[in-house]
């Protein structure tokens, strides 16, 4: 346009309209883009739930393994109690007629618990020697092998 005395600076364009195969281009180019972020996204997030999902049962484990820890202190201060209590109050006894009572009568509980379970498959075995002198013998052995 200088040829006829005009200068052009700047021009607006307001409607630019490429061809339809590079607009399909550019849509795929933006939408590879798009799902790219969402896989991210998607992956990041299965990670966090695993993540959680193991603390949660690590927190859950910890507080079972508490829990069972508190249950037998509890079972041996009962034990504890009984053995005194018994001994006290029965004369000629001694702690170790107290133990095989109560290994005894928890011999009985399992078995009425055993027996009245429809779906035990458990077999007992008779044996020359007596209950608390083999349930002894058991904790030791199982006590010395830790």
């Amino acid at each position: 346009m200088e040829n006829f005395g005009f200068q052009i600076l700047q021009a607006l364009i307001t409607d630019l309209d490429p061809d339809q195969r590079v607009k399909q281009a550019m849509n795929e180019i933006n939408s590879s883009k798009r799902l790219k972020e969402a896989i991210a996204e998607q992956a990041e997030g299965a990670k966090i739930l695993q993540v959680k999902s193991a603390e949660a049962e690590a927190e859950s484990k910890y507080l079972s393994g508490v829990g069972v820890a508190k249950q037998r202190r509890a079972i041996v201060d009962g034990l504890r109690g009984s053995i005194v209590d018994f001994s006290s109050g029965v004369e000629g006894t001694s702690a170790k007629d107290v133990m095989d009572l109560l290994l005894l009568s928890q011999y009985f509980d399992m078995l009425k618990d055993t027996a009245g379970d429809p779906n035990c498959k458990t077999v007992f075995i008779p044996s020359s020697k007596s209950l608390g002198d083999e349930t002894r013998n058991a904790l030791l052995q199982a006590e010395s092998g830790k």
